[in-house]
């Protein structure tokens, strides 16, 4: 099986402003070329993380899923990221992943982060998926998910990379950094974390701090502070050999509710 190309794109979000975000991810793509995979833009990049759902929501034919659908297929590669959606009276912070073929998969965020109110505004997810891309089973999984291991748990090898999405800010980038490792060894699995950078519509400053993790933990790419568009090449080969040479999986504990002392 082939390795597998993902290109980070690792940006500033203009605040509440879809057009202008999705004119600065086209640029950003102008030197994309078709030899990625699967290319991962942040959460809610169409408008940096806001409660203000009902001002900046769109539905699932408005512009920015269109945006992904043209580009994907313009580009030949799968694209993610996520955009407030409505559906009726429900606002969902919903991960979007386009396919060169026009489809589209969907991930509506599980995790609401308390601290910031999003519980309050939008509605979780509940499911799971896992997208098949020329033969790598890929998880998505949206910022503040990446704090919970259970839902991220891999039993039985069910993925071979998991994807975190984000608008993760400054003060806990140490968090971020230490658990997008800690969950690649844990599963013994790729992670791939997007964070982004600048100053929001709040005043929160990102640090980017966007990542690469093999299964071993090793860091195979970090980029801090700065605006980066960057492709990885993930190898199948280690992959399989850990797994292979280090079965830890195969003794993993098959009860997913932990046990009270």
């Amino acid at each position: 099986m082939k390795d597998l190309n993902i290109t980070l794109i690792q940006t500033e979000l203009a605040w509440e402003n879809a057009s202008k975000n999705m004119d600065i991810m086209e640029a950003l793509l102008t030197n994309v070329d078709s030899t990625t995979d699967l290319v991962v833009l942040p959460e809610m990049f169409t408008s940096g993380f806001t409660m203000n759902a009902p001002a900046n929501a769109q539905t699932m034919d408005g512009p920015g899923v269109m945006w992904m659908k043209q580009t994907a297929k313009k580009k030949n590669s799968d694209i993610m990221g996520s955009i407030i959606i409505q559906e009726e009276d429900r606002f969902f912070n919903r991960l979007i992943w386009a396919k060169p073929s026009g489809r589209v998969y969907t991930y509506d965020k599980k995790h609401l982060f308390r601290y910031a109110g999003e519980h309050k505004v939008y509605t979780p997810g509940n499911a799971l998926i896992t997208i098949d891309l020329k033969g790598w089973r890929l998880r998505p999984f949206i910022c503040y998910d990446l704090r919970f291991p259970l839902w991220v748990r891999n039993m039985n090898n069910q993925y071979d990379a998991a994807v975190f999405i984000a608008n993760w800010p400054k003060p806990r980038s140490a968090h971020w950094r230490a658990l997008l490792a800690a969950r690649a060894i844990e599963n013994q699995a790729y992670v791939i974390g997007v964070n982004r950078v600048g100053i929001d519509g709040k005043g929160l400053e990102y640090s980017g701090d966007s990542m690469a993790v093999d299964p071993l933990g090793k860091v195979l790419f970090h980029s801090k502070e700065e605006c980066v568009v960057q492709t990885i090449a993930l190898s199948r080969q280690v992959l399989d050999d850990y797994r292979k040479t280090f079965p830890a999986w195969m003794d993993a504990d098959r009860d997913m509710i932990a046990h009270p002392l």
